[in-house]
């Protein structure tokens, strides 16, 4: 069976090729069976990926684990990983029954048709190969969005190519018809032929050692590609309603539209599609409730991100009107009648081509905030917790505030605190206080932190460390200072330490290694992360130390490879949060001073 979508697989993997092939097929008649089958083939394509890339996946049993392997060791680019999770997801629920829709069998085949050519990219080293989707052949009881959609797309490829709708119209036609059981049983023979090889390929394998030069020309290829995948916007819009999903908001721009009567509603976090204002439609407007709290402009792949957000997503900004369904949450600021705009093109974030990927946001509350990139969404309550930090307030607060503790700090500490308050009036969203050891860096974090909570500058604060036994001793030290008459720091903002699982977002400080930052970040499914939103302000001591094989370390600890995999490791999760970051060193490393930045205060004997 031909496919012109996935023939060029065949040379690839040839399973890929008759999966894909397959939902294709039964999309005729049998959505949920399609979804059935581009999950089978996202989860084929996950194993030739990590293979491809040199990974150890002979113990992973579940493509979920090996989903969450390839995502911490970093092998491939964000927007690959979040279509492979979302082919999971719904693959996941047409296996258990529920009935799959048609639009939604559609969007999954024609992912399955971007993946396979970023693989063929990937795998024949061709970077800005493009091979246009040629779209199935619709019933006439589909729903006229997706009649729309198929049309679209027909009219770009016979644009490009009349010799390929000539090929996609045979393809259409021969692909037609509803499967009878003939049909059924010859597809179903012709997959347990393919995984009967399979499972005689994967001992072949297992007995191959693997070829480190090669696994690492093909990860570089994967990120390069990427860069070069077409999507559309309704690609776009795909990967944004999945990333949103998985942050809490109640999202699908292909039903909750303000067009089709889509309202916010008390106690319902909706991302409402194409909200109008004076200067055209929205994207996306985000409601806590019945409050406004952003707006979103989601352009296609090769389009400018970082402009798109201090240019469109802020004309919308200005230009939303008032309305009866909804409450302004403030303002107007400069203008402005919405707190937090943003643009994004469904791509990860990669910082040689910033202004082309990830998520772009600004706070328009203050005309002097930057735009900047995040890893992430916002989750609906981290935004609204936002709207309650008024900057410039705090920073007021502090210029006058006394340093009135429960112990005294020395002059060259309060110093260093005063350093990074006026980093932070002027902007400043990384910085680094070198002060030699036994310089008491970790009463000076105290008085610090305590300072910032209590003038309402940081909502909520975590104290990273590189060795459990680092951790201990900064928890007992935050456990037993008393700053305000009898009160301890734990006791007046709530403290959670190392063995705490559960971080609830009420206690003010949270202290972990880089290890469990790793765990909870690179380690876990898309919405069982922590949002990006969790922690404003990041305080890393002994920041310098790096990749440390010493005693201190117990087993569990020592995951890293080697003080690459170390380094990084450490600035992913570092740069993941949305939040201020702030390095406590004695000797600045290389790798610090490129996170933070040179030291902002200085301190020796």
């Amino acid at each position: 069976m031909n496919s012109p979508n996935f023939d060029h697989l065949k040379d690839i993997d040839q399973p890929l090729a008759v999966l894909a092939t397959h939902a294709e097929r039964y999309f005729v008649d049998d959505a949920n069976t399609a979804l059935i089958k581009t999950r089978q083939f996202a989860e084929r394509m996950a194993r030739v990926v990590a293979e491809s890339a040199g990974a150890d996946i002979a113990s992973i049993d579940t493509f979920a684990d090996m989903l969450r392997n390839i995502r911490r060791d970093g092998l491939v680019p964000t927007e690959i990983l979040d279509i492979l999770h979302r082919l999971r997801v719904e693959g996941n629920a047409a296996v258990h029954g529920h009935d799959g829709e048609r639009r939604m069998a559609f969007e999954a085949i024609k992912l399955c048709h971007r993946l396979g050519v970023w693989l063929r990219a990937s795998a024949t080293r061709q970077p800005r190969l493009t091979m246009p989707f040629n779209p199935p052949k619709l019933a006439e009881t589909d729903a006229p969005a997706l009649k729309d959609l198929v049309a679209a797309l027909r009219s770009e490829l016979e644009q490009r190519s009349a010799e390929a709708a000539r090929l996609a119209d045979e393809a259409a036609n021969a692909h037609g018809a509803a499967l009878n059981a003939e049909d059924r049983a010859r597809l179903a023979e012709e997959e347990r032929a393919i995984y009967a090889e399979l499972a005689e390929e994967a001992e072949r394998r297992a007995a191959r050692p693997v070829d480190r030069g090669k696994t690492q020309t093909f990860i570089q290829a994967a990120f390069e590609s990427a860069k070069d995948m077409d999507f559309d916007e309704a690609d776009t819009r795909l990967l944004v309603d999945e990333q949103l999903r998985q942050t809490g908001w109640d999202v699908d721009s292909g039903t909750l539209r303000y067009s089709l009567g889509t309202r916010p509603e008390e106690n319902r976090n909706m991302a409402i599609a194409e909200w109008p204002t004076s200067s055209g439609p929205a994207d996306y407007a985000l409601f806590a409730g019945r409050v406004l709290v952003g707006v979103v402009e989601a352009k296609r792949k090769r389009k400018n991100v970082m402009s798109a957000v201090d240019v469109q997503a802020s004309r919308y900004s200005r230009d939303i009107q008032a309305h009866e369904s909804f409450e302004f949450s403030g303002g107007p600021w400069d203008g402005h009648r919405v707190p937090f705009i943003f643009a994004t093109n469904g791509r990860g974030f990669y910082p040689a081509m910033a202004t082309h990927s990830g998520i772009w946001f600004r706070d328009t509350r203050d005309p002097s905030n930057a735009s900047r990139a995040l890893e992430g969404w916002f989750t609906p309550k981290g935004l609204v917790e936002r709207l309650e930090v008024n900057r410039r307030a705090a920073e007021k607060e502090l210029e006058a505030k006394p340093f009135n503790f429960g112990f005294d700090l020395r002059p060259y500490q309060r110093k260093a605190i005063k350093a990074v308050e006026k980093g932070l009036s002027d902007g400043q969203r990384e910085m680094l206080v070198a002060m030699a050891t036994g310089t008491g860096k970790t009463k000076l974090a105290i008085a610090m932190i305590y300072r910032l909570l209590d003038a309402k500058r940081f909502l909520r604060v975590c104290f990273v460390v590189d060795r459990s036994a680092l951790g201990e001793q900064a928890e007992s030290a935050f456990a037993t200072t008393r700053m305000v008459g009898a009160k301890t720091f734990a006791e007046i903002f709530g403290l959670r330490g190392l063995e705490d699982q559960v971080i609830d977002r009420d206690a003010k400080i949270h202290i972990c290694t880089v290890q469990s930052l790793v765990k909870r970040v690179l380690e876990r499914e898309p919405g069982e992360r922590p949002p990006v939103d969790q922690y404003d302000l990041i305080l890393i001591d002994e920041c310098h130390r790096g990749y440390l094989l010493d005693r201190e370390m117990s087993e569990a600890e020592t995951t890293f490879r080697d003080q690459n995999d170390y380094v990084s490791k450490y600035r992913r999760v570092v740069e993941y949060f949305d939040a201020v970051k702030v390095g406590l060193t004695a000797t600045p490393a290389l790798h610090t001073a490129q996170i933070f930045g040179d030291p902002i205060y200085r301190y020796s004997y």
